[in-house]
């Protein structure tokens, strides 16, 4: 049973859920993206006992223990469920693999004919079964406290990887695919949206008390296509899924979307925008926490040299957004290099002034 406030129900006790409604708090509650991986000596261990990435990926017991281990280590507020974003190209129809040292590589989506060859929306729960089944895990597992996160990536997002069939530093192949054929891009972006409604629903029914959609590469539309590509598709998931989850709360991260961020949350109809560590706290305390919680967005390197100045930056967060609703997080995920005592520091400061 997820703990979502509604009309139906009392106010939310876990201070996640607490912020997400709407409440300011004297502590902010913490969270980390990322915050299950590399840097920690036991997600290696466990990876290592999976095997590769995907192995990890699709074996709930292990997925499971690799998110709950950054809340044994450290009690975070919030934990997130342990997957990758390019789990739905591939339960979709795309081969996907990882390539040692480069990242993952997926073959393409380049015309119509290929998106024609794609399985429909509904036929993505087959392949993705182990990813709910790690949900129920951690919904059994998770310390009372602790909420659960569900996430998806955007469908703008996923779909650079599978036009590109990579990771790319300007998303160019999938700018030249919509400049070329619109339309086919623009059934691409449904194709996404669909299977994303459904499998971010299927994370709520198997015990995600929050979702979060991430959109890593939004700051590379502008205009009409940030409009069509960014914000249009987001605003139909999060309505589709509060249409089918009364109450469900939704953080939305449109990283990089600069002035764009103000009024975004309003506009799609989300609980909590998610900013990126290059927004000035004091522009977005005024400008976007005033349409309701934010969360972040500490730099991540200082998760890397720590020392003083991590402990004043991890201040002037907590301080810039004290007037409103607000999650503390990093701008963006935390890196392998990162020193774990770092993180524990950051908490504290949090913490404890």
């Amino acid at each position: 049973m997820t703990q979502t406030p509604t009309a139906a129900t009392s106010r939310p006790t876990k201070t996640i859920l607490r912020a997400l409604a709407g409440e300011r708090q004297a502590v902010p509650p913490v969270w980390m993206m990322r915050q299950a991986g590399r840097y920690l000596p036991e997600y290696r261990a466990t990876r290592a006992q999976a095997g590769d990435f995907l192995s990890l990926c699709y074996a709930p017991e292990l997925a499971a223990e690799v998110t709950l281990q950054p809340i044994r280590r450290y009690g975070f507020d919030a934990a997130i469920l342990f997957a990758d974003i390019l789990l739905v190209p591939q339960a979709l129809g795309l081969d996907l693999w990882f390539a040692p040292g480069e990242g993952p590589r997926l073959s393409t989506v380049t015309s119509a004919a290929d998106l024609a060859a794609l399985k429909p929306a509904a036929a993505i729960h087959d392949t993705l079964a182990p990813v709910y089944e790690t949900v129920r895990i951690l919904s059994r597992e998770l310390p009372a406290e602790t909420t659960l996160i569900g996430f998806a990536g955007a469908p703008w997002t996923v779909a650079t990887y599978m036009v590109a069939g990579r990771g790319t530093p300007d998303q160019g192949p999938a700018h030249a695919f919509k400049a070329a054929d619109r339309a086919s891009f623009t059934a691409l972006i449904d194709r996404i949206t669909e299977a994303t409604i459904d499998y971010l629903s299927m994370q709520v029914e198997a015990g995600a008390e929050v979702v979060k959609l991430f959109d890593s590469w939004a700051g590379s539309l502008t205009g009409r296509d940030f409009d069509d590509f960014a914000l249009a598709p987001a605003r139909r998931i999060i309505a589709a899924l509060k249409a089918r989850h009364p109450g469900l709360p939704v953080i939305a991260f449109p990283r990089e979307a600069g002035p764009r961020y103000e009024g975004f949350a309003r506009a799609v109809g989300a609980d909590c925008v998610a900013l990126d560590n290059s927004v000035d706290p004091a522009w977005a305390a005024a400008q976007v926490q005033r349409d309701g919680c934010v969360q972040g967005n500490l730099d991540p390197r200082h998760m890397v040299t720590g020392g003083a100045p991590l402990v004043e930056a991890t201040r002037a967060v907590v301080e810039a957004f004290r007037g409103g609703p607000h999650i503390f997080n990093l701008g963006h995920g935390i890196t392998p290099d990162a020193d774990p005592e770092n993180v524990a520091l950051m908490i504290e400061t949090i913490r404890n002034g």
